[in-house]
């Protein structure tokens, strides 16, 4: 099919010369732009060597019927579309115009033929053939855009984002695509596509110029916009832009011109989508970020040092895709003692972070003032049953004399410790009630850790998988974990290397205390 602007290219197709002439010299007065063909065979092979908007067909051809000749044409994918009007002489019976009907023709008109009748039939039929067209148009650019939408929204950083949008928009467009949009690093995230299948990342910044709130396509060069490499050379471009906030960036879309044809509305929808997907993105990864730089500024900044102990800790925030947990640990010396703790808040947010920041201190508070470990745990879980209803978490509190190896623990609901002696792995259990039920709670255990043995705390992160139980990663943990090794920092590094794989769904943190 031709564009809108263009003069519908018209096929008549008759064996005789005379009558030809005059189907042609009318179709032409009337704006259109005509080919011939004198037979069957003819016809065929310009219909595959050009592209028609209507053929005007005889029905009595000397080599193939016309009705053959229109029945092939309609059973061909390639060209079913084109619409066909049947011209004839002689089959002038409603029996023949019926048949020539039925075999495909959109129109059937019989000599005399007035040529005001038969640019009214093409035109009729043509108006038709072009609603058609546009709604089928409409129809799969409404698909695209909806698969492109979905695509976006379900993108887990700006790299994926801008890279699905220009895929999604290369292929609404059938064209080259440009997506570009401010990550929350503040630097420009874009990303250019010469087809639905070579889209690469590049560097972009865009024009000192003001964007409006809401959306816009304003037209250009792309040298203007500076867009990269060979995708628009120095053609004209359609670029929409979206901004949703005053205080927010803007989206850029930008496609070739002729590209867009009359498909305005669909590519502002398009950037309206990719904006908001972008705003989500970046709501949460700003979320995020403070969730990340507040547990960790929530957690010890350095380790004490004590002598006849060994510590090393690991902590391993889940993936930037992931939600923030409330992971935390502690090692710090009380009097004489070293209080040793590690423990989650059940939930991932930032929420769940500021819930575990309160739990830490308080913990800190209670140690200071002398309490045991199984005090400390009673009265966490009595002031989450009045300040935090409804909140849950687990923890895992030692107190250790590092001169006799002697220790108190005190657990919540949290995974048992592991002791690591010559002897092989030991799990600690401890089994008792997580914060945040006020229910009664067993009496400490008590434990030696002899000289050269190791103590290890670890959070959920480290072992729980959907694709495993829980019995089966503690006892890969236990093999794992059974040679410590010197180095007790790099123990617990590859410690965490071999028993995750990125990316990591939830924080995690281990804890490791060797007598040395």
């Amino acid at each position: 099919m031709t564009s809108v602007s263009d003069p519908p290219q018209v096929l008549v197709v008759d064996d005789r010369a005379p009558k030809r002439y005059l189907l042609v010299n009318w179709l032409k007065r009337a704006g259109y732009a005509v080919n011939e063909a004198c037979s069957g065979a003819e016809a065929l092979e310009s219909i595959e060597a050009h592209s028609f908007d209507l053929i005007v067909l005889d029905v009595r051809l000397p080599d193939i019927s016309g009705l053959e000749v229109c029945k092939r044409i309609k059973e061909d994918p390639r060209h079913s579309s084109i619409p066909v009007v049947h011209v004839s002489a002689h089959a002038v019976d409603p029996s023949d115009r019926t048949l020539g009907l039925i075999s495909g023709a959109d129109a059937y008109l019989v000599e005399p033929i007035d040529p005001r009748e038969l640019v009214a039939t093409v035109q009729a039929v043509l108006r038709y053939y072009r609603a058609r067209r546009d709604a089928e148009d409409l129809a799969e650019g409404l698909a695209r855009l909806a698969d492109a939408t979905l695509a976006v929204t379900t993108a887990e950083t700006f790299t994926e984002l801008v890279t699905v949008a220009a895929t999604g928009t290369a292929r609404l467009f059938g064209s080259a695509a440009f997506v570009a949009t401010k990550a929350v690093d503040n630097g420009w995230v874009a990303a250019a596509a010469s087809d639905p299948d070579s889209v690469v990342l590049t560097n972009w910044k865009p024009p000192a110029t003001a964007v409006p709130i809401g959306s816009r396509i304003v037209t250009g060069r792309a040298w203007d916009w500076k867009l990269p490499g060979d995708n628009f050379r120095d053609e004209s471009v359609a670029v929409a832009t979206a901004r949703l906030r005053a205080d927010g960036p803007s989206l850029y879309v930008a496609i070739p011109l002729s590209a867009l044809d009359s498909r305005e509305q669909l590519l502002t929808q398009l950037t309206q989508a990719l904006a908001a997907s972008a705003e989500a993105q970046r709501s949460h990864d700003v979320d995020h970020r403070i969730a990340i730089t507040l547990q960790r500024s929530l957690l010890p900044k350095r380790l004490p040092e004590v002598t006849g102990l060994d510590l090393a800790v690991r902590y391993e925030p889940a993936s930037p895709e992931a939600e923030i947990g409330g992971d935390f640990y502690e090692l710090s010396i009380v009097e004489d003692k070293l209080l040793v703790a590690i423990g989650d808040v059940v939930g991932h947010s930032l929420h769940a972070a500021t819930v575990m920041a309160e739990i830490r201190y308080a913990m800190r508070a209670y140690a200071l003032e002398g309490h045991c470990p199984g005090t400390i745990v009673g009265l966490i879980d009595k002031l989450m049953g009045r300040l935090l209803p409804g909140e849950y978490a687990t923890c895992c509190i030692l107190m250790l004399d590092p001169g006799t190896g002697r220790a108190r623990l005190a657990n919540a609901g949290h995974l048992p410790p592991m002791l690591i002696t010559d002897g092989g792995v030991k799990p600690l259990e401890h089994k008792a009630p997580l914060l945040g039920l006020q229910l009664a709670r067993p009496a400490d255990l008590e434990v030696v850790i002899p000289p050269g043995a190791t103590l290890l705390l670890y959070t959920d992160g480290l072992v729980e998988r959907r694709n495993s139980s829980i019995q089966e990663r503690m006892a890969q943990l236990s093999r794992r974990a059974a040679d410590v090794g010197p180095d007790l920092d790099l123990f617990c590094r590859e410690l965490v290397e071999t028993m995750t794989s990125p990316p990591i769904d939830d924080d995690i943190a281990v804890v490791a205390v060797r007598r040395s």
